[in-house]
């Protein structure tokens, strides 16, 4: 093999990655992948695909090895094959934030239309978290994906049960609910709900895996946290 014929090969194999990633509805199933192991069911509720679709997709990404699945029962279960699939899902992101205005308008126009409320970055939250124990943060994903992982300090209070469960939030204090990322947009309905009932609320800017892979670390001092 000449130095030609080694390129020639390995870029075409570095290509089957962004070929992986070369359409949305499999950009999106990283992106819940990312929340925790789902499967081919539960992944094609959650991106709004027909389960063939979703697997057809899996299938793809499997190819270039960026999932893996296990069986159980009847049901195949996927998640990320390891931590670089989620840092290269970022890394996108953070390029076509960069380079693709449309993205950025997009935000803009539905999270000013969803919350009308400025996103609290990490390090806003970190500084009222040491200095504020009246601050609540909570996460409002499904329990499942609270369970597989979470900031530290946060209470769960799935936007499904938020209006049952307003009552044991604070009215006096200010409140952060965060979700999946960036452009989850749970977090944005569930400040909404809390703000149009008279809550002080807003939306943490980041989501858990962001937090995860580098954001830092949260002080764990939310004094709601026990026994939720």
């Amino acid at each position: 093999m000449d130095g030609r014929e080694f390129k020639d090969g390995v870029f075409a194999h570095f290509a089957r990655v962004g070929a992986a990633l070369g359409h949305g509805k499999r950009v999106e199933i990283i992106d819940v992948l990312a929340q925790g192991e789902r499967s081919v069911e539960d992944l094609a509720r959650e991106v709004g695909a027909s389960v063939g679709n979703t697997s057809r997709n899996l299938q793809v990404l499997a190819g270039a090895g960026l999932v893996t699945r296990r069986v159980d029962g009847t049901s195949r279960v996927y998640r990320l094959a390891d931590p670089s699939v989620l840092h290269a899902y970022q890394a996108l992101v953070a390029v076509a934030e960069v380079r693709i205005a449309e993205v950025s308008a997009l935000a803009s126009a539905f999270f000013g239309e969803a919350d009308g409320a400025r996103p609290v970055t990490l390090a806003e939250l970190r500084d009222a978290m040491a200095a504020d124990d009246q601050l609540t943060l909570i996460d409002v994903r499904p329990e499942p994906e609270f369970s597989s992982g979470h900031v530290p300090g946060a209470v769960n209070v799935p936007l499904a049960h938020l209006a049952e469960r307003m009552s044991e939030l604070p009215r006096d204090a200010p409140i952060v609910a965060y979700c999946r990322g960036p452009y989850c947009v749970m977090a944005a309905a569930a400040v909404h709900q809390l703000r149009e009932a008279g809550f002080p609320a807003a939306r943490l800017e980041i989501g858990y895996p962001d937090w995860l892979t580098g954001a830092g670390t949260v002080p764990d001092r939310n004094p709601r946290r026990e026994g939720h």
